[in-house]
């Protein structure tokens, strides 16, 4: 868990602005995409892939949407709880490459797993980050011709050796 589980959050928002009292908030967090890719190039901006715990784990801001009052903030990278490690996350493209084909039986369709940043108000998302900006980190991809998969051998987003911790 990051510094926010699901009954620290749900206090949190539940107590409303402490600035105004506006009981509605902008989380910015580090969430989950997957991508169809072909030759490379993203197929359409891909779907979201993460649902409300992974929404409050990867939370690294919480401010009012009305006074832009910040009620949580934290510095620590979203994936692995590196301290300090945020800016990096937010500052680097991914490490991660997404070939143009499958380097294993050269098909050139590809799925891609992807954490990006986002900022959510109620029950939408919008990215924070596109393809192949800053903050855009490939976590993982795979060919559904071969099963041929390929996932980061260190944080995705910081590039700390880990061990990752769990997700929920």
């Amino acid at each position: 868990m990051g510094k926010l589980d699901e009954a620290a959050f749900s206090s949190l928002i539940g107590a409303g602005c402490p600035g105004c009292g506006h009981s509605v908030f902008e989380v910015r967090s580090f969430v989950d995409r997957t991508v169809a890719v072909m030759l490379g190039t993203p197929n359409d901006e891909g779907r979201w892939a993460y649902d409300g715990e992974k929404l409050v784990d990867g939370a690294f801001e919480v401010r009012c949407a009305k006074c832009q009052h910040v009620a949580f903030s934290d510095d620590m990278c979203p994936r692995c709880n590196t301290p300090g490690h945020l800016a990096k996350a937010l500052a680097e493209p991914s490490r991660l490459r997404v070939p143009k084909r499958c380097t294993s039986c050269n098909e050139n369709e590809l799925l891609v797993l992807a954490m990006l940043p986002a900022v959510a108000v109620g029950a939408k998302a919008k990215a924070i980050a596109e393809w192949d900006e800053p903050g855009y980190h490939v976590v993982a991809y795979a060919c559904d011709a071969c099963d041929h998969a390929v996932v980061a051998q260190t944080c995705p987003l910081c590039d700390a050796p880990g061990p990752l911790r769990a997700r929920p």
